[in-house]
This record gives structure tokens, sequence and C-alpha cells, in this order.
């Protein structure tokens, strides 16, 4: 079955209807279909209420996180071998930290990350990471 690592960008992008926010919607359902399995990191959960909250309130914050915990989405908690492996995914390339746990996972997952964010250019041809940009 194919997997997929959903980043920040891609949840907020369909949340606000932004560019790409069809792929996501289309992944989404696959995945309540059981056609994919799909991941989120507990980090990047954060990342998208934090975001939310700044550009627009904690009201629409908290509906945002409630909707991505009634998806079928797998949201995995970022444990000590998550964090030490983006750690060091993060010492060696130029992306945040947040962005890095979507990468590890992706890498654990042997997944295919979905975002906009281009900062992930910089781990191309690493072993195991694939990305498909919105």
């Amino acid at each position: 079955m194919k997997k997929v690592v959903f980043d920040s960008y891609a949840l907020i992008a369909f949340f606000r209807q932004e560019p790409g926010y069809e792929l996501v919607r289309e992944l989404l359902v696959k995945t309540g279909n059981e056609q994919v399995e799909g991941y989120i990191t507990s980090v990047n959960v954060g990342e998208i209420y934090y975001m939310i909250c700044r550009k627009l309130n904690t009201k629409a914050a908290e509906a945002a996180i409630t909707a991505i915990r009634q998806w079928p989405l797998v949201i995995v908690d970022a444990d000590l071998k998550l964090c030490m492996e983006a750690a060091a995914i993060k010492a060696g390339h130029t992306l945040s930290y947040a962005d890095a746990f979507s990468a590890a996972l992706t890498i654990q997952k042997r997944a295919t990350l979905i975002t906009g964010d281009k900062e992930f250019e910089s781990l191309r041809g690493m072993v195991n990471f694939k990305v498909k940009y919105l």
C-alpha cells in the first residue's frame, strides 16, 4: 500500500484551499478508503496549531486540530528515535526543525512526503526520501 507523510504545509494549504489543496484532499479521501496509509508527526500537528493561531485565532486552530484528529491519519509521537533522526537531518541540511521531523518520518516509513515547502530540496538524493510537491 502507498504511504504518505503530510507536512504541515500540505494540511494548511488544504484548510486555506491554497494551490495544491486538491491533491491533499484526494490523498485524504484515499486514506479514508484505505488505499493509502497517511501519517503526520505530532510536532507538525503542533506547528499547524500555532500557525493557524497566528494567522487567525485559537478557535480556528482548535477546529483544525479536531478535524485532523478525526481524519484517518496516524499521528506519530516524537519519541527519542524520531527526535534523533530529525536532529541528524537538521544538523546537515537547511530546513526547519519541524520539517526535519516530517523528513525523518518519511524516511522511517519509506513513504512520500506531501508538501509545498521547497526547503526539502536539500534532501534530494537521501536514501528512502521521496517528496511530492503541491
